[in-house]
């Protein structure tokens, strides 16, 4: 269950929440049986690289908080490759004869490694990223925006339903972006300020980030 009201700050328990919605949407049965090698949404991707990069980005905001001195600068010197041109860059990657099912237990294993290090973290820890180096709050909100826009993307690709939590996608939208509307749904917001959805009366930003480093 989505924890309790919209307001406060995005903590350990919403990432937790966020993992387990995203594991159980990609665990059903039309899910793992579906064609994973089709395009996720509109990326260029496919809903197996995807995933792949999903995991990859929770495994490394959980590796850019551990270090007790982290690089504030750039990222750690992790190698990073691409399996072709275009592909996602990844260190994380899944044995393709595992299937679906293998590939959705590398995400969820990813995501709880991030959970721990959100939880265990110190309110002086930072996290290196390039929109704004991060404290763990920020790292969990990062988090959270990877889980539910790429659940949209391979929703879309896989034959899914998918909507994010309205609570949880409203603490993401204040800790990140600070600039979205507040008077609409969290989640058609989070959509439209991740590039995915449209909101009326407003122009789709053409490009996006979000704000990630503390504002005190």
């Amino acid at each position: 269950m989505e924890p309790s009201g919209t307001a406060g700050p995005v903590t350990a328990d919403d990432l937790a929440e966020g993992v387990r919605l995203v594991v159980a949407l990609l665990s059903g049965a039309q899910a793992t049986a579906a064609d994973w090698d089709r395009p996720a949404g509109t990326l260029e991707w496919s809903c197996w690289e995807t995933a792949e990069h999903l995991a990859d980005d929770l495994f490394s905001y959980a590796a850019q908080l551990g270090p007790q001195s982290p690089p504030v600068d750039g990222f750690l010197p992790l190698v990073w490759r691409r399996e072709a041109p275009g592909k996602p860059a990844n260190v994380v990657f899944a044995q393709r004869e595992a299937g679906p099912q293998g590939l959705v237990q590398v995400l969820e294993a990813c995501g709880a490694l991030l959970v721990a290090m959100v939880r265990t973290a110190r309110p002086q820890d930072r996290a290196f990223h390039g929109f704004g180096t991060a404290d763990a709050e920020g790292s969990a909100a990062m988090g959270l925006v990877e889980l539910f826009a790429h659940a949209q993307d391979l929703a879309l690709g896989l034959g899914l339903e998918w909507t994010a939590p309205a609570g949880i996608s409203a603490r993401v939208l204040a800790r990140l972006f600070p600039a979205a509307p507040t008077d609409t749904d969290p989640w058609p917001t989070l959509l439209w300020a991740t590039g995915r959805g449209d909101l009326p009366g407003r122009e789709r930003p053409a490009e996006w980030r979000w704000y990630s480093a503390p504002r005190d």
